[in-house]
Order: C-alpha cells, then structure tokens, then sequence
C-alpha cells in the first residue's frame, strides 16, 4: 500500500509546481519526495501551466490576460546504497515570472509593464536512517536565475518607459531535515528546511528617453528561506490522509537596482497548506485529491508584476503502474486566485482592479525503477 500511494500522491506535485501564482514567485514548491522513493528511482515531470489573469486600471482601460501560459519541467534520480545510506539530485525550476500589461503608455495606466524571470534549481540529497523510524537528510542546493523589467504606463509617473536586465547568475545554499516514520501504518512527518540563497546579478538600466542599456553595479537578490512540515498516515487499507504546512519568507525579497528607482518587487511572506487523500483501486491504478491554501497578504494592494493576492486550489491525480519498473502519473489542478489591486508609488496608492481570476495546471510524470 504504502509505496503504490506515495507515487500517486507524488503526481500532485506535478501541477503543484506549476501554480503560476503562488505566493512571491514560488513555481515548483523545491520538491524533495524522491529521497523517500524505495529502492533506486528516476523520475522525469512535465507540467503546462494556463493561467487567466484579467482585469482594469483605475482609468477603465482593459490590459488583457496579463500572464503567459508557460511549461515547467524537473528531473531526479535517487540510488539506494544500502538499508541506511541513500542519495538523491533533483533539478527543478523554483521561481518564475511571465507578466505583460497591454494597452498604450501614454493613455493607460500600466500598459507596457513586464517582467520576465527564469531560474533552474540542483539539489543534491544525502539520507541516514538510524533506524526504520527515525533519518536526516541534508545537502547543497544551487540556483541560478536571471530576468527583466519594464515599468510603462502613467501610474510610474516619471519612471515611465524604464528597463533593467538582470543577467543570470548561480548562488548556492543548503537543505537540511528529518523524519520521523512508522512503515507499517505508512505514517511518515518530515520538517525540512531550505536556506537563503544570494545572488549578485549583472544589471543593465535603461531610463525612461535612454538610448540605450548602461551597465550599472551588481544588484543583490536574496531567495527566500523557507520551512515544510509534511505529514501522512495510512488510515484503512488502500487509503492514506496527507498534508503539509510551509512557510515562505519572501518579505526578504527585494530587486533594488543602483540609483533612484525604487524597490521593484515586494511581497509578504507566504505560509501554505495543504489537505489531501490518497486511495489505491487496484493493483495498478491509485489516485489522489488535495486542497491547497495560500491566504492573501495583509491588505489587497500588491506589486503590479504579481496581480494576485493568495489562492486556493483543487488538485486531482492518478498513477498507473505500467509494468513492475515503470509507472506513469497524471495530475490536473484549479487554482481560484484572490483578488488584487495593483499598486505604484510611496505610498502605495491602487491603480487597478483585478478579479474572478484562475488557473489552469496540467502534469505528468514518469518514473522508472532500477
């Protein structure tokens, strides 16, 4: 039972990670499940995400869908060197961000604002079992990202038609956890903790009227730390109960470049859970549910570049194992996103209203015994 659940359970990671608008720029949720896997394992996900995301400016214009559809994809492979001792990498895509404001600069309040940022994530696992019940893990992790800005529109004021590139660079941190589990009632909880990781990125402005891109200094980009709890415990034969609690300090966020401009990205912190039930159907074909929580921040003014404040979502996954070594995962998730208003200036004053927005996440996963 125990194992046939965890893989079913795991295609909700899939369309878990793709969450366009989770909070802060959180996209894959930095999965570190594998290391639980029994025996050797590889696994390779794929996951498109459709968000909808519409909404006015405070002059009445319409911006259209402001976020892109995009794909998410990871990898990881975990090999067991014996009943104690085992290892995991995992490469993932962590944060992201594909915004895009339409309508004319000079008429529309954000029209022309973007921003566009990439990243790839390496972990790499190291897992001790002291006994059957209790083991650590820990290891490196690094990060690389890089991205763009434009801030267009009347409510930037004098700042109106500016860009800045960050150029890609790698930072590193760490993982560090432990669990604590009951095979026989398949009960496992692992708090696990990912640091900080800091980033110097090249930068290129342009001020509004510039003709071109000038080098300025290195801008200083702290990723947040963050805390999981997660839980399950089988409750009857074939049905295993799931959830987690984790926390995201994004409120250390900043993209700050050199010079007057300010800020150009701030957002709280963000705490997320989740509540989910597994079942398995046969010897082949098991699935799962879940609900996913993220309540918005204090008030409902946010960075005009993340026009959502918090969310909630259903998730619904199934894995059919296709041979003894080879199983196949598939996930679908709907995410409600909260309502926001999107804001400029010091102080932050509402230059939009966005609302009844969605998002549409599709997942699979393959897996492979060795």
């Amino acid at each position: 039972m125990k194992s046939t659940l965890l893989t079913a359970i795991s295609a909700v990671t899939i369309t878990a990670a793709g969450s366009a608008h989770a909070g802060g720029l959180d996209r894959s949720g930095t999965p570190i499940e594998i290391i639980f896997e029994k025996g050797n394992r590889a696994e390779l996900t794929f996951g498109t995400i459709m968000p909808s995301v519409t909404g006015t400016d405070l002059l009445g214009n319409d911006p259209g869908d402001v976020a892109d559809r995009f794909s998410q994809w990871g990898a990881a492979v975990k090999y067991e060197y014996n009943d104690k001792l085992s290892f995991a990498i995992i490469m993932d895509q962590p944060y992201g961000a594909d915004v895009e404001y339409g309508g004319d600069p000079t008429t529309t309040l954000l029209g022309g604002t973007s921003a566009e940022a990439d990243s790839i994530g390496l972990t790499a696992l190291l897992r001790y079992k002291f006994s059957d019940r209790f083991s650590v893990y820990g290891g490196p992790r690094m990060v690389d990202a890089d991205g763009a800005i434009s801030l267009s529109g009347q409510a930037y004021g004098p700042l109106n038609g500016y860009n800045v590139r960050f150029n890609s660079d790698t930072g590193y941190g760490y993982v560090l956890g432990a669990a604590y589990e009951i095979p026989e009632m398949a009960l496992r909880a692992a708090l696990t903790y990912h640091s900080e990781v800091d980033l110097s990125m090249g930068t290129a402005q342009q001020p509004p009227g510039a003709p071109g891109f000038a080098v300025t200094p290195d801008t200083k980009v702290t990723l947040p730390q963050s805390v999981k709890l997660a839980v399950q415990s089988g409750v009857a034969p074939g049905t295993l109960v799931f959830g987690s609690v984790r926390w995201s300090e994004w409120s250390k966020f900043s993209l700050d470049p050199f010079g007057p401009t300010p800020n150009l990205a701030e957002f709280d912190d963000v705490w997320t859970y989740e509540l989910g039930v597994g079942r398995r159907f046969n010897d082949r074909f098991s699935g799962s549910a879940s609900i996913i929580y993220e309540p918005g921040g204090s008030d409902d003014l946010v960075s005009p570049l993340s026009p959502t404040n918090g969310s909630t979502s259903l998730t619904v996954g199934g894995k059919y194992q296709v041979t003894d070594n080879v199983d196949v995962s598939a996930g679908v998730r709907y995410t409600w996103l909260g309502d926001a208003q999107p804001e400029t200036g010091t102080p932050d004053v509402a230059r939009g209203n966005f609302s009844d927005n969605s998002v549409v996440s599709v997942g699979f996963k393959v897996g492979v015994q060795f």
